[in-house]
């Protein structure tokens, strides 16, 4: 009988026993980089999540040449306000020190001169007393010559005094005790109480200013006999 044909083998390929087949074993690793940035090594289509590596001619943000700052007039003028402004403040604040000083050594003044001259009415009162206590002799020795020159001296030196501001205070009526001063409280039925009965010592004023209060004698009230 004759014998079927049978199928030729085929001979095993080439790379059986030496290894995997090419297409079907692992990648190799891929290089960062994508087809897009043209970097040589990445292949086609890869992706990546790496920042791309920064080379010397690359710009760094931030430092290129900047576009020139166009000038805002209305921040100008606001600016010229404020600071005129400013200047106007400190002006009026020292035109206001500057009054106040002035009207501050005015008074120090005015001040300094009163008590120059109330120092020199202080001199001047004594030998005004003693010139009332002379005339007071005269008169009663009958002396015209000497109580008319007296009289003289006296007249002349009140008035110099009362150009100066000098002004005898008054003590008719009630005490006072602002301008008076009481060295003796005597018991009297026809005065009311607290009225000045006698003047021991005349007092002045210059100006506001009490130089010698007047020394005087009151009338009190009579307790009745026990």
């Amino acid at each position: 009988m004759a014998e079927e044909p049978r199928e030729a083998e085929q001979p095993p390929p080439a790379h059986a026993g030496r290894g995997p087949v090419p297409g079907t074993g692992p990648r190799p690793e891929e290089t960062p980089g994508s087809a897009g940035d043209g970097r040589p090594g990445d292949p086609a289509g890869a992706a990546t999540d790496q920042p791309p590596v920064r080379t010397g001619a690359d710009p760094v943000p931030g430092t290129g040449p900047r576009p020139e700052e166009t000038p805002d007039p209305a921040a100008d003028g606001d600016a010229v306000a404020r600071e005129r402004d400013e200047y106007l403040d400190a002006l009026q604040r020292l035109k206001a020190e500057f009054d106040n000083y002035r009207k501050r050594v005015a008074r120090e003044r005015e001040s300094l001169v009163s008590r120059a001259n109330e120092s020199l009415v202080k001199e001047l009162l004594p030998i005004l007393d003693d010139l009332g206590r002379a005339l007071d002799a005269a008169g009663k020795h009958e002396e015209a010559k000497l109580e008319d020159g007296v009289r003289l001296v006296h007249e002349s030196l009140v008035e110099a005094l009362r150009r100066q501001g000098l002004e005898e205070i008054s003590t008719d009526g009630r005490f006072d005790p602002h301008v008076h001063e009481a060295l003796l409280a005597t018991p009297s039925v026809e005065h009311e109480e607290g009225t000045v009965l006698e003047v021991l010592q005349r007092g002045y004023r210059l100006g506001d200013r009490v130089v010698r209060p007047a020394r005087v004698v009151i009338a009190a009230t009579e307790e009745p006999d026990g």
